[in-house]
Parts: structure tokens; sequence; C-alpha cells
């Protein structure tokens, strides 16, 4: 199964990006993260594994698996019977910078996992681009 979200963004890239990659400040502007718990140092790198905590959910260690500094990050975390794929792209456009950020559920209980948290998934999903939309446009207004 697959999710999508994306939001246009009045804000640049750059910022977007500095907000988005920093995935050990999530608790602080995107409700639907508790914690985070870097496992290594330093900025999100290829191998790099985070601990999340969120409402309602398993917790979860994360292996960035994909990177494309200033563009896109993807990261994977694995439970018996599936494979969670996180993707997180930052893309300038005309109108403004978009942001999506893409889950996808995959192996024998993928399917039944992401049935059953589709509601959730979405709206985790949704609220995060858009408390993302918020935070980089504030940080783009105060310069």
């Amino acid at each position: 199964m697959r999710f999508d979200h994306s939001s246009t963004i009045q804000a640049s890239a750059e910022v977007v990006w500095d907000v988005f990659s920093d995935v050990e400040r999530w608790p602080d502007w995107t409700p639907t993260v508790d914690s985070v718990e870097r496992l290594d140092a330093g900025r999100i790198h290829i191998g790099a594994r985070t601990r999340i905590r969120q409402p309602k959910l398993p917790v979860a260690v994360w292996e960035v698996t994909e990177l494309k500094d200033g563009e896109y990050f993807e990261w994977v975390s694995k439970a018996p019977g599936i494979k969670t794929t996180g993707g997180h792209r930052v893309i300038r456009t005309p109108e403004g910078t978009v942001a999506t950020a893409t889950i996808i559920q995959e192996g024998p209980l993928g399917w039944l996992f992401g049935r059953l948290y589709a509601g959730l998934t979405r709206r985790y999903i949704a609220t995060e681009t858009a408390k993302l939309k918020e935070i980089s446009e504030s940080r783009q207004s105060a310069g």
C-alpha cells in the first residue's frame, strides 16, 4: 500500500529541506511524533538510524537507504512481515516549494497493516506536510 501527501510551501527549498531533514526536531513541530532518538551522530546520511515514537503506532527504528541532499531522503523500518518505507521529497516549483511525504507498506503483512492503519497514516502525513508548511513559512518570514 502507498500513501502520499504534498503541500506547496511559500519558503525556499533550502529552508524546507533544513526543517524536513532535521529529524531530531520533528517532535518540536509535528504532533504526529512523540520522540526521536538518533542512533548515530550528525545530519542524516545513508545508513543513519533513528528510533521514532508516534502516538498509536509501535516504536520503529528507521534506516536511511537513499539520500539526495537538499532534495530527497528515504528510510526503511522493518518488523516481522512488514517493510515500511518513508519518503521525504522537496521540489522547487514556480508556485513555491512542494514537499511530499510518502509511506509504502510491503511484505506479507504490509497490506494488512496498511489497511488497518490507512486512516491514521493519511492523517499523519497530511498533518506532517501541513505543519512542515507552517514552520517553514514562519522561518522564511523570520529571515
